[in-house]
C-alpha cells in the first residue's frame, strides 16, 4: 500500500511543526507540502529540526493541492480555515481540522460542501486522548448533578475563546443533562464576570504565557463538588489522533466531529 501523501496548512505554526514531525516520523506517511503565510520557500524539515525534507512551505494552497494530495491537514486560525476547506473539498481532497473557532453555522456550510464534492472531514476540538476521556466522564456525570461549570487554560496567543474543546463539553453536558443542570447556574448573578453561557452551563476562559491546555469541570451537589480536569503540558500529546486522524478520514463519509467517533 502506498503512502497516504499529506499537505500540512500552517506548518509553521507551532502545532504545525509538531505534525511535520510526526508524519515524518510515521510509516505509511509521507509529507508532500506545507503551506503557511509565512516561512515561504525554506524547506519545513529545517524548520522543525529535523533536517531537508525537499518541501519548502509556500502560501499558495490550491498549487499545493495539484501535487496529488490525499489529506489535507489544517491548524491554521479561525478566520481563514473555512476558505481552506472550500479550496480543499473543491479539490476533492479530505481534510483534517484541528483549527477551532468554527461555528454551527460553518459547521453547515462545511456539510453542505462535503457532500457536494464526495470528499469527507474530519474536525476534532481536541485531538488529546485523555482530553476525549475527560468530556465523556463530564458527560456521564451531567446527568447526576444540578450544577456544573467549565474553567479552560491555554496560552496567550490562542484567538478563540471560549476554546472549541470547552464548548464541545459544555454542549456534551447540556445534552446529557436533558434540562436538568438548573437555571440558577446561569442567571442568578451578574453577566460581566460570569464567563459565556452553553444553555446553564457557564464556560469560562483565561489567556497566560506558560500554558497549553488545561481544563476543569466541575460540579455541584448537595454537600459535594466533582471536579475533572485534563493537562495538556506537551503538544506532543495531540499527536496520535493528528496520526490516527489521518489515517482514518478517508474511510469516513461526510463531515465527522470528535477524536471519539474514530477512537
Amino acid at each position: 500500500m502506498s503512502d497516504i501523501r499529506v499537505l500540512i496548512n500552517g506548518a509553521c505554526g507551532k502545532m504545525g511543526r509538531e505534525v511535520v514531525k510526526a508524519v515524518t516520523a510515521t510509516d505509511g506517511m509521507e509529507i508532500i507540502a506545507a503551506v503557511d503565510r509565512v516561512c515561504t520557500g525554506e524547506d519545513v524539515g529545517l524548520l522543525t529540526g529535523i533536517g531537508t525534507l525537499g518541501v519548502p512551505v509556500t502560501t499558495d494552497l490550491t498549487e499545493a493541492l495539484n501535487q496529488g494530495v490525499d489529506v489535507v491537514v489544517d491548524f491554521t486560525i479561525p478566520a481563514e480555515v473555512m476558505g481552506n476547506l472550500r479550496t480543499a473539498l473543491l479539490h476533492g481532497t479530505a481534510a483534517v481540522v484541528g483549527t477551532t473557532g468554527l461555528t454551527s453555522e460553518n459547521l453547515a456550510e462545511v456539510r453542505e460542501m462535503s457532500a457536494k464534492s464526495g470528499s469527507p472531514v474530519f474536525i476534532a476540538p481536541n485531538f488529546a486522548i485523555g482530553a476525549v476521556l475527560m468530556m465523556q466522564m463530564a458527560e456521564q456525570a451531567a446527568k447526576y448533578f444540578d450544577y456544573a461549570e467549565v474553567i479552560e487554560f491555554h496560552h496567550e496567543k490562542k484567538l478563540d475563546a471560549p476554546s472549541g474543546t470547552a464548548l464541545r463539553t459544555a454542549e456534551l453536558m447540556k445534552a446529557a443533562a436533558a434540562g436538568r443542570l438548573a437555571e440558577e447556574a446561569a442567571e442568578e448573578q451578574g453577566e460581566e464576570s460570569r464567563g459565556v453561557a452553553v444553555g446553564n452551563i457557564r464556560v469560562h476562559a483565561a489567556r497566560l504565557p506558560g500554558m497549553v491546555a488545561s481544563q476543569e469541570v466541575i460540579f455541584g451537589g448537595l454537600g459535594q463538588t466533582l471536579t475533572i480536569r485534563h493537562d495538556t503540558v506537551s503538544r506532543e500529546s495531540f499527536m496520535p489522533g493528528i496520526l490516527l486522524a489521518i489515517r482514518k478520514v478517508r474511510g469516513l463519509r461526510g463531515v465527522v466531529v470528535g477524536l471519539e467517533a474514530i477512537m
